[in-house]
């Protein structure tokens, strides 16, 4: 027969379902909530004991909505201050052969959002915040498709897709996105993860029989962030997942943020229905940064280490290392360092040059001959095909012989290599040009700044 108590514990309940319902979404309520049964208030009324079916769905709970429902429960009816979750043999309350109270998980209690949202992501760097984040025509459009998506209070681009090469700041802005997120609206589940975890979890929780909970996971959060996914291209089973979950995040109006090396189009070994939804929103595009860009974030890195470091100094680290924006940070933290442990020596040219001599040499061999072809292409007004073609006209030889010239003083690419690059010309081809450059640099001043200019664009850029 059932007791007043027991009544009012059944209303209260009926009432706290409606409520999470609402909260967690139907999928999660359906998956954790709804096989529950409330059973009893504790002698002194001030906790409530719920019936779980299975040890699973009561450690599952009791990891990530024993908080929420505790919650609602005590708005319900403020004499609740505590919440156990028991498992059903399907005997009597007092003939169950265990009664956890969910104080075992104090440890793991979320703190602003759902707990496995907490253990989903990966650690955010405080320091790659919007504010140290340096804006130029390289990353503008990216930048400022970043902070719409982090301010909006609705979803603007579904996807907001990044791309760029490495050391760019791909990463920067995701995590930039994610700090403004948690700070600005806390009680959103935002999971930032790389697509080397996501395919991590998805294979243990197939090995383990527990994708119900990966999928409950990924798909109750409201902004899922995935960087570099590229990782799984050529991974069938990870981008079955990651499509259902994407399709399942986009259909219930959640944010998707995500991060390539390469445009979605231009992802080998990434399924075409998959490529498609990927460009379904904004694809913003990073480029290496130019020069002035680079010499931007030294200064602002400089000021972040409070070090005195010249002019001079973060002049030549930006001409000199232009492959990625994060090689070149870690080389002023490498001299800085190094000034440090030798007693506060004085940061000159020569003190980085000595320091970095590795790094420097490494970067001067990448430039390439393709990179020498295009920019000469470029500064003479003429098609990169024209580099290539037998033509002997003097406004497509003299290019030709200029590039030539470069290819043999900024590589270290042979000779007979350097003709094979232009066309399949010998390397006797490419000496003469050498030495006819050489000449007019000599005797035509119109040539001589021609090579001045060139020669600062390839060093700078």
């Amino acid at each position: 027969m059932l007791t007043g108590d027991s009544v009012l514990l059944a209303d209260h309940w009926t009432e706290a379902c409606k409520e999470l319902r609402k909260k967690l979404g139907n999928a999660a309520f359906k998956s954790w909530i709804k096989p529950l049964s409330p059973s009893h208030y504790n002698d002194d009324s001030s906790g409530v004991i719920i019936i779980a079916p299975s040890r699973f769905i009561k450690d599952w709970v009791c990891n990530n909505y024993v908080e929420q429902i505790r919650s609602v429960l005590a708005g319900i009816d403020s004499r609740v201050e505590d919440l156990e979750i028991v498992i059903s043999d399907g005997s009597s309350l007092s003939s169950l052969p265990e009664v956890t109270s969910c104080e075992n998980f104090e440890a793991n209690k979320p703190n602003s959002v759902s707990e496995f949202t907490e253990n989903l992501s990966s650690k955010l760097d405080e320091h790659l915040t919007f504010d140290s984040f340096v804006v130029g025509k390289s990353n503008e459009l990216a930048y400022a498709a970043a902070r719409r998506v982090a301010e909006a209070d609705s979803v603007v681009f579904n996807p907001l897709f990044i791309y760029g090469g490495v050391g760019l700041g791909k990463t920067h802005l995701m995590h930039a996105i994610a700090w403004y997120i948690k700070k600005a609206t806390p009680w959103r589940k935002v999971a930032y993860i790389s697509a080397e975890k996501f395919m991590y979890r998805f294979v243990k929780a197939v090995r383990f029989r527990d994708t119900v909970a990966f999928k409950e996971q990924f798909r109750s959060v409201d902004v899922l962030m995935v960087d570099d996914i590229q990782f799984i291209c050529g991974k069938e089973s990870t981008q079955e997942e990651f499509f259902h979950t994407f399709n399942s995040l986009v259909g219930n109006n959640r944010q998707i943020i995500i991060s390539a090396d390469k445009s979605p189009s231009d992802l080998e070994g990434m399924e075409e229905r998959m490529k498609s939804r990927l460009g379904w929103g904004l694809v913003a595009d990073i480029h290496p940064a130019n020069y002035e860009l680079r010499l931007s974030i030294l200064q602002v890195k400089a000021q972040l280490l409070k070090v005195n470091v010249s002019k001079e100094v973060l002049e030549f680290l930006a001409h000199k290392i232009t492959s990625n924006i994060r090689e070149m940070e870690g080389a002023l933290n490498r001299v800085v360092a190094s000034s440090t442990l030798m007693g506060g020596e004085e940061i000159t040219i020569e003190m980085t040059q000595r320091v970095l001599k590795d790094l420097l040499r490494a970067n001067s061999k990448k430039l390439t001959v393709e990179d020498i072809q295009r920019k000469v292409a470029d500064h003479y007004s003429i098609r990169l095909s024209d580099i290539h073609s037998p033509r002997r006209n003097i406004s497509i030889a003299r290019p030709r012989q200029v590039a030539m010239y470069f290819a043999k003083q900024l590589t270290v690419t042979s000779l007979p290599e350097i003709g094979r690059k232009f066309g399949g010309r010998d390397h006797t081809t490419v000496i003469h040009a050498v030495k006819k450059i050489e000449e007019l640099i000599l005797t035509k001043p119109e040539v001589a700044e021609d090579v001045r200019l060139l020669r600062c664009m390839l060093e700078r850029d």
